[in-house]
């Protein structure tokens, strides 16, 4: 099992050090540096609220989902943190790049990537071509936490799972309560 997980660290330290180091660009920093906050809690809390606040109704209910898709998401991610305290790649990585004020707790998983995912699942669903924006959007999100030296690709990957899984969790409890009270 060690030598499977040493394997596996290794390649992803590999992806790690081509996206933080070889993907440099001044354009590619700005980029990353600004679209890494679409996962933050201040915008995907607004998003929500927003859509919440002011969309018609059948938006409504999926921004309600995506809400509850925010929350019931960083439970696992809180959860994970304490119990896996994986440091963050910059702290393990000779010669990663890191930028302004980088984070100091624990890496596994991201919760920018869980929090971008959570609610672009809900979203997407009310309206289906919104999916070609949303998930490019995700996965921006997710290669910027990396770019920027603060995450692991399996962060990344864990916190996408946990995103798009608590999504549809979400949709589908939020569709049961409206079937079930003949809402």
């Amino acid at each position: 099992m060690a030598r499977v997980t040493g394997w596996i660290y290794e390649k992803e330290c590999r992806l790690f050090k081509w996206v933080n180091s070889r993907l440099q660009h001044r354009l590619l920093d700005k980029y990353f540096n600004a679209i890494t906050h679409f996962g933050g809690a201040t915008a995907t809390i607004i998003t929500t609220l927003l859509v919440l606040l002011f969309a018609p109704d059948n938006a409504r209910i999926f921004a309600a989902a995506g809400f509850l898709s925010l929350v019931l998401s960083h439970i696992p991610v809180a959860i994970s943190k304490k119990c896996y305290p994986r440091k963050r790649p910059y702290l393990m990585i000779p010669g990663t790049k890191t930028f302004s004020h980088p984070l100091k707790d624990h890496s596994f998983p991201s919760g920018h990537t869980t929090a971008v995912f959570s609610v672009i699942i809900p979203l997407s669903l009310i309206h289906p071509g919104l999916l070609w924006i949303l998930v490019p959007l995700g996965f921006s999100v997710g290669i910027s936490r990396m770019y920027l030296g603060l995450h692991y690709p399996t962060d990344v990957l864990a916190g996408m799972m946990l995103g798009i899984s608590s999504g549809i969790f979400s949709v589908f409890l939020v569709n049961s309560y409206l079937v079930t009270n003949h809402l």
